[in-house]
């Protein structure tokens, strides 16, 4: 299966992993978290070649992640702000780097990336929850299903 094809795939995963499921597509995510808004700032913080950072940007951008920004006129420079569609990546972001901490550090030789909720100053510890009973979700409990595509999930 090629690439592209991931997009087409009766399933939200492939569907998500066809915009930004290499690694290059989430690290670039990650830093516009972390306030990084310029190409030049993305090239530098991670090392891609600006052909590749130019294909990823534009793929984010035509997936309406990023809105390109003009941010100086003579030459054009654009600045990659996230979306609302963008922004609705962050509990991803935040789950990855979480489970990283956890199982890619097992010896504690990297530092790891912790969140402070701004509003109370706690550093969390992000948790699933079901929006009906507020308990903590873990995957033996949760059965997955597909429903058509017309009817409401919520029901």
């Amino acid at each position: 299966m090629k690439w592209h094809e991931l997009g087409e795939m009766n399933c939200p995963i492939a569907r998500s992993l066809s915009i930004f499921g290499d690694r290059w597509t989430l690290l670039i995510i990650r830093n516009a978290f972390m306030a990084t808004h310029r190409f030049d700032d993305f090239q530098k913080q991670l090392g891609i070649t600006r052909h590749l950072l130019t294909e990823r940007l534009n793929r984010l951008v035509d997936n309406h992640i990023f809105e390109k920004v003009l941010y100086n006129e003579a030459p054009k420079r654009y600045k990659y702000k996230l979306t609302e569609k963008g922004l609705a990546l962050y509990p991803v972001i935040v789950s990855i780097s979480t489970w990283g901490n956890s199982w890619q550090n097992e010896n504690k030789e990297f530092k790891e990336l912790h969140y402070m909720h701004k509003s109370c100053g706690h550093v969390i510890k992000p948790t699933l929850s079901c929006d009906c009973c507020q308990q903590t979700l873990h995957a033996e409990q949760m059965t997955p299903f597909f429903s058509a595509p017309d009817q409401d999930s919520t029901s």
